[in-house]
């Protein structure tokens, strides 16, 4: 399985030049499209992490930007499928550390886009390929995923994102 890489920056509608109505409190929402080559047989289910780990100078600690599971075998995740699909399971982001204010579920637990502060980031997209669909439920973290996913790992590929300042 390979994850299809993006050429440049991520497209501002995705991030911090996302225009209002892909905002949710000044927040961009609109997760981006995600494009796969062959999965391997027995694919059951995909898991997503999207990190910024260059936000570990900026604000002590890796910047969990989308958490999400639940989206069947396919090779194309669609654009927005963060807000628009309702068979998503997805886990708590940074947005909902203690260190912002209380955005709501509607953020928390969805795509929160990429807005670099201090520089231009890369953002590490990972997605696992997994034999079975995991017994977690929204607002799970990311050290639960981690533990549900051992032992049903069937591939994972990650790349790198760029998103502007």
């Amino acid at each position: 399985m390979k994850i299809k890489k993006y050429s440049g920056y991520l497209p501002d509608k995705y991030g911090k030049f996302a225009p209002e109505e892909f905002r949710q409190s000044g927040i961009p929402v609109c997760s981006f499209p995600i494009e796969l080559d062959e999965l391997p047989e027995g694919t059951k289910d995909l898991a997503l992490t999207l990190i910024d780990y260059d936000a570990v100078p900026v604000c002590g600690f890796p910047f969990i930007h989308w958490l999400a599971m639940g989206f069947g075998p396919v090779t194309s995740i669609a654009e927005d499928a963060s807000q628009k699909d309702a068979n998503l399971i997805q886990g708590q982001n940074s947005f909902g550390s203690k260190f912002y204010p209380d955005y709501g579920v509607n953020i928390t637990q969805h795509y929160g886009g990429p807005m670099p502060p201090n520089c231009d980031h890369d953002y590490t997209l990972t997605v696992f390929a997994l034999d079975k669909k995991l017994d977690l439920s929204n607002g799970f973290y990311l050290n639960e995923l981690m533990k549900a996913m051992k032992g049903h790992v069937l591939a994972e590929d990650s790349i790198e994102i760029l998103a502007q300042s």
